[in-house]
């Protein structure tokens, strides 16, 4: 009897300290910062490009005759605004990554970042 009673005991002291505790988003994942200054083309931008869009734009694959392996060739796209424009997918330009989800959106400013600064190969 005495050994029933120090089990209700225990288990109803679980289950009191279990209901009061809960989870808080902010302290479990805390936000990360998105530091998209002094962007360089090898370090930052390309793994973005090449993890994203190198499975169907790649001198290989060059899906849709649009190829963005290699600075000389992503440059093209981004001088006449068709990087920017199917990244972020505004009208007139197909949406890429195409049947995946958009880029999100540290990637992105990380991108327009290395474009306002000149989009140099560095």
């Amino acid at each position: 009897m005495e050994h029933q009673i120090i089990k209700g005991f225990l288990l109803g002291t679980m289950i009191f300290f279990s209901a009061c505790y809960y989870d808080n988003e902010a302290t479990l994942y805390p936000p990360t910062e998105c530091i998209s200054t002094n962007m360089s083309y090898q370090n930052d931008i390309l793994p973005i490009i090449s993890n994203n869009c190198y499975v169907c734009h790649s001198a290989v694959s060059n899906t849709g005759n649009v190829t963005l392996e290699g600075y000389s060739e992503l440059i093209k796209y981004v001088d006449s605004g068709q990087l920017m424009g199917a990244i972020n997918r505004d009208p007139g330009f197909s949406p890429m990554p195409q049947d995946a989800p958009k880029l999100n959106d540290c990637n992105i400013e990380k991108i327009e970042s290395w474009i306002a600064a000149g989009a140099l190969n560095n």
